[in-house]
This record gives C-alpha cells, sequence and structure tokens, in this order.
C-alpha cells in the first residue's frame, strides 16, 4: 500500500490490501530489468526522465517566494484574493506532480537510495510551500465578517474556492496562527520520519527469514511472498510460513514500536496544538466526519461477531480440521479447485466485470491495461500490497500492484482500478481545488468494482466446488475489509487512547493490546479459533497504521459500495448515471453529503446490517451446498 499519511497538498493516493503471484508463483523472476516494459508502469508521461524532474522541483523551489507578495493583503480585493489562491494551488498541482512522480520511482525499488533521496526532496520541498503558505487561513480567517461572500459574487475566479472557503470558516477554532502555522508546516519532514522509517524496515532492510517447505522447495518470506505462502494448501507448510515471519517481525518488535511510537505522538502533537478533544477527532475533522460514525463502525461489528463466528466455524468445516488455527484463515477453501489466471486473463475479466457502468467507463479501463499505467508484477525491493496514485491532475493515475495470478490478485486489480478511474472522472469533470476527494469515499469506488466483478464471474458458474471456491472468495473479502479492518480500527484508536492518557507506546504493550483485541474479534475464548502466540506481532506488518485512522474506511466503504452495486447491477440507468456523477464528484462536498447524494446514509447502521444480511445469504448458499454433497 501507499505508506505516505495524506498531506494537504497530495494529491489522493489510496490503497488495497498485500497481495501476492501463481502464473509466476514465489520463485517468478523478480529482477526489475527483466520484466517485460508491458508490465511495468510508464512514468515519461509525468516527466521524461529525472533530469526533467530535477528542473522541474528546481523551478517550483525558485517560484515559492512569490507567495510572499500576498502577505497581508488578502482582505484588499476579490481580484487579489483570486491572485493568491490561483498561485498557491497553481503551486500545489505542480507539488503533487512532483512528489507522485518520485515517489512512485521510490516504491518500484526502496533499495535505490538515489530515488528514495528524491522523495525526501520532495517531501522537504512540500514543508516548505506548506510554511510559505502558513499565512493564507489565518489571514482569511481574520477578514471581516460577510467579505468572503462579498468576494465570491464580485469575482469568477473564486467559484472554484468557495467550497475551501467554506471549509476554512468551519475549521476557524482549530486554526494557529501564522507563525504557528508556519512552525506546524516546518515540521512536515520531521513527521514523515516514522512512516518513511518503517517503509525501508519492512521492505527492504528486514532480514527475511527462509523456509524449507514439504515438498523440500526453499523459499524466502519477504512481503510478497508471504500474501501468497500464507495461503499454501499444506497446513504444516502454512504453520511453518507464518510462524517464521512474524516470528521474525517479533525480533525487532522495539524498533517497530518506536515507529509506531513516533507516528503516535506526531498525531498527539498536531491534534493538541490545535486544540481537538482526541486524536480521533482531529483525523476525522479534515473530511468532517462524524465522530460517531467511526464509533457506531466498531460498536456495530462487534455485535456482529456471531455472525463472523458462524464464517468460521464455516471455514473449520470446509477444511476438515479438528480446531480452527490462525495459520489456518487463509487456505483454500476447495483447494481441487485452482482459481489461477494470467495477467490477460485477469485483464479481460475486470473490463467485462465493468460492462455495468457503460462503454466510456470499459474505454478508461482499456486504455489503463495498454497504455502502461500499472506496475504490475512483485520485483525485488518493489513496496508491498498495492495503491492508486491520481495526485497527477494533468497525467492520467498510475497503479502499483502484486500480482500473483490468484483471484483475489485480480480482485485487487478490480479495486485500485475503481480508485483509477474516480481519480480519472474527478479531475477530467472538477476543477483542481475540488479534484481530490475525501479518503472516507475512497474506498467505495474500489469495493464497488470488487462486488462487480464477483457478481460477473459467480454468473458463469454452476459447478458446486466453483461456486463454493468463489462465495468463499467473497466472504474472505467480507472478513478482511468489514471485519479486520474494523478490528485495525479498534486497535488503533486504543492505541492512541493509550497515548491520551500518557502511558507508553512500546512493541511489547502494542503486541499485547493486538494480541487481546484479535483473541476478541476470532473468538479464542470461546474456542472459535485458535490465535497462536506469534499473531501478537502482527500488527508490524500493517502498513495502514501510518495513515492515522486510515483503515476504519475500508469497512465503511464496502457497506456503501455493496449498497450501491446492488442497485447499478440491476441495469437500471438512473443507478448508474448516479453513480458516475458520484465518482466524478471528487471533493465538491463532505463525504457523508457525496455518499447521501449516491444514496447511502453511513450516519445509520443500515449499510453495516445489509451487508451482515449478505453475508448471512452467502453461508446459507455455501451450507446448503455442502449439505447436498454430504459434508
Amino acid at each position: 500500500m501507499r505508506i505516505d499519511g495524506p498531506r494537504r497538498w497530495l494529491g489522493l493516493s489510496v490503497a488495497s490490501g498485500v497481495v501476492a503471484l501463481s502464473v509466476v508463483s514465489s520463485a517468478q523472476e523478480r529482477d526489475r530489468s527483466k520484466i517485460p516494459d508491458r508490465y511495468k508502469w510508464d512514468l515519461t508521461a509525468l516527466y521524461g526522465d529525472d533530469g526533467a524532474w530535477r528542473q522541474a522541483t528546481q523551478a517550483l523551489a525558485a517560484k515559492l517566494p512569490s507567495l510572499a507578495a500576498f502577505k497581508g493583503r488578502l482582505g484588499e480585493s476579490a481580484a487579489s484574493l483570486a491572485d493568491a489562491l490561483t498561485t498557491e494551488w497553481d503551486l500545489r498541482k505542480d507539488l503533487s506532480r512532483q512528489y507522485a512522480y518520485a515517489s512512485m520511482l521510490a516504491d518500484q525499488d526502496t533499495r535505490d537510495a538515489t530515488h528514495q533521496g528524491m522523495k525526501q526532496q520532495m517531501q522537504q520541498l512540500a514543508a516548505s510551500f506548506d510554511a510559505a503558505a502558513a499565512f493564507v487561513e489565518p489571514e482569511i480567517l481574520d477578514l471581516p465578517k460577510g467579505t468572503i461572500d462579498r468576494f465570491i459574487a464580485a469575482e469568477p475566479r473564486l467559484a472554484p474556492y468557495r467550497f475551501y472557503l467554506e471549509d476554512v470558516e468551519r475549521r476557524s477554532a482549530h486554526t494557529l496562527s501564522d507563525n504557528e502555522e508556519r512552525l506546524l508546516a516546518a515540521m512536515g519532514p520531521l513527521e514523515s520520519a516514522p512512516g518513511a522509517t518503517y517503509t525501508i524496515l519492512a521492505n527492504a532492510d528486514l532480514p527475511f527469514p527462509t523456509v524449507t517447505l514439504g515438498d523440500g522447495t526453499t523459499v524466502k518470506i519477504d512481503q510478497a511472498a508471504y500474501a501468497d505462502l500464507r495461503a499454501l494448501p499444506n497446513r504444516t507448510d502454512r504453520e511453518k510460513v507464518m510462524s517464521a515471519f512474524f516470528s521474525t517481525l517479533g525480533a525487532f518488535r522495539r524498533t517497530f514500536g518506536t515507529t509506531m511510537d513516533g507516528e503516535v505522538q506526531k498525531v498527539r502533537l498536531e491534534a493538541t496544538a490545535r486544540k481537538y478533544p482526541s486524536d480521533l477527532a482531529y483525523a476525522l475533522d479534515g473530511p468532517n466526519v462524524p465522530v460517531a460514525v467511526y464509533s457506531r463502525l466498531i460498536d456495530g461489528v462487534n455485535r456482529n461477531l456471531p455472525v463472523f463466528y458462524r464464517y468460521l466455524r464455516l471455514r473449520k468445516r470446509m477444511l476438515g480440521v479438528d480446531q480452527l488455527h490462525y495459520y489456518d484463515l487463509y487456505a483454500p477453501l476447495v483447494p481441487a479447485v485452482k482459481l489461477e489466471y494470467t495477467p490477460e486473463q485477469a485483464e479481460q475479466l475486470v473490463l467485462d466485470a465493468v460492462a455495468p457502468l457503460g462503454a466510456d467507463y470499459q474505454s478508461v479501463v482499456r486504455r489503463a491495461f495498454n497504455g502502461r499505467w500499472i506496475d504490475l508484477l512483485p520485483t525485488e525491493g518493489k513496496v508491498s500490497g498495492a495503491y492508486s496514485d491520481g495526485g497527477a491532475y494533468d497525467v492520467h493515475p498510475y497503479m502499483l500492484i502484486n500480482y500473483n495470478g490468484k483471484y483475489t490478485d485480480v480482485s485487487t486489480i478490480a479495486h485500485e482500478m475503481g480508485h483509477t478511474l474516480q481519480s480519472y472522472y474527478s479531475n477530467k469533470t472538477q476543477p483542481y481545488p475540488l479534484a481530490d476527494y475525501p479518503i472516507f469515499v475512497a474506498e467505495v469506488a474500489s469495493t464497488f468494482n470488487e462486488a462487480l466483478l464477483m457478481d460477473h464471474v459467480l454468473a458463469g458458474i454452476t459447478d458446486d466446488d466453483t461456486r463454493l471456491a468463489l462465495l468463499g472468495n467473497y466472504l474472505e473479502n467480507i472478513k478482511g475489509t468489514v471485519f479486520r479492518q474494523t478490528q485495525f480500527a479498534e486497535f488503533e484508536l486504543a492505541m492512541h487512547q493509550m497515548a491520551e492518557k500518557g502511558e507508553p507506546i512500546t512493541g511489547d504493550a502494542l503486541a499485547k493490546l493486538y494480541m487481546d483485541i484479535t483473541k476478541k474479534y476470532y473468538g479464542a475464548d470461546q474456542g472459535v479459533c485458535v490465535v497462536d502466540d506469534y499473531v501478537a506481532n502482527e500488527w508490524s506488518y500493517i502498513p495502514h497504521f501510518y495513515r492515522d485512522f486510515y483503515v476504519f474506511q475500508y469497512a465503511t466503504s464496502f457497506t456503501a459500495s455493496l449498497a450501491l452495486a446492488e442497485r447499478v447491477k440491476t441495469g437500471d440507468p438512473a443507478a448508474r448515471e448516479r453513480y458516475l456523477q458520484f465518482i466524478s464528484a471528487g471533493g465538491s462536498k463532505y463525504p457523508i453529503d457525496l455518499l447521501k447524494d449516491a444514496g447511502v446514509d453511513m450516519t445509520t447502521d443500515q449499510p453495516l446490517d445489509a451487508t451482515m444480511a449478505a453475508m448471512t445469504h452467502v453461508m446459507d448458499e455455501m451450507e446448503a451446498i455442502l449439505a447436498k454433497k454430504g459434508k
């Protein structure tokens, strides 16, 4: 996933879960230089080469002082305010494009010192930009009441900034003085250090273990390989892989604890300085998401844990084991069914699946596949997981994938393609100040595409075993997106609450906290699933925690997308148009309002309740098939 936390100046970059190749197995070619170009993204659409990027960054750095000419002058006239905001946002746009280029180069090989340095340079330049622009919002707030409305009425160039200006007013109680804002902005590079350190340690420097499998094969368990190997059909191999990987993480528990503490303290500082009652309130205030939405999700999922326990017992039944263990959670439910796809097959599946969204949507998806928007295959040093980066407003979005040929990997492509198309349509439809859509709605478009893919694939399947395998994948998706991400959200909230109470954030403390919550979610005390001791280290495997209070949005988005997808799949043209308007709306409204316009109210329990009903329906069908088969 994308590790970098969201910043005001960045274009949206969103992430999916970790994936890993079976058309090319864990023993596939990992040397990037030997991978065919068609499987690698082409970043020349951003900059022809590193030299062109350096020229652009130098030019941008030289322009930053131009902002100072507007200091103290924002209230002179509507034209003066429009000139200032146009200058500021043009610089933001250039900065976001430059960051996208440097960041993606750094991600394709975390071992490359030159490209890591370019990314660090962008972080420093971003801090300089934020410092240069720090006076803008305090000065806007100092303007006499009614001035902004009068200026907007008088100056058409201010129309794209109306929502931004209204939002500045909304956040006025948490906006500091010019000097204070400048100081916080200058801390940008320091604030990014915990996540950056984690990325290098977890993807490049960690001494990944090797194990010998039952067939005599010796494998190295790095991030991408682990995501593949934890699903091996041989139970002894799965236990060996998971134990070795998490034990290796555990050997660095103190280091991971230190980086995580740095991340938490960063949020603590910002929340305290801006006078928020909690870290959560600070994190959710940016997109104006009520704190109650977060707590409603955790409460609702905890209330529905019996539904999850039913799934776990179904998994135990299908695997034929006496006792379900944590290392059984990724095992194939129907080993005889090999849901494996070449990259070309995956491409066609995704293209066909999104047909309900219309010919134009399909044509953009085809351009993404054919135009080298995607870095597809896992290679040595490449950052783990998957993401879509739509930060370059004037250029198409890009996708990073670690494709391993399984159905889950096809689903990951569909997922990230949802982000990519939302970025594409928002950038195409909205002016730059309104194009960057809130993270809270970002996962709707991605999980929406996953739902379309599952529906498309299931429609052509009548074989009981294959249907069981696909329905099992659907349940896995709910497990991973709703229950697992909410588990992470509960852990993250508890971790920040520890810091708020002055309790130390150490590797040992986080391991205990994570273990307690994990045992609750998997029903360890009820005998549903054994959570083995080494699982206490799993929190250090999750990069999402360096994107503060991000993970809960996977769960809320999944429940929202399920409702929207059901309407579109019926073939209702009005439902399709409403959805396309939603993914074209960018950040023109607050996320709760965007979703209400699309037809979903996230301030209620209805979306989660509908998801639980769908999960129950799928389990009913699977149990009926098993009964028919005498299992």
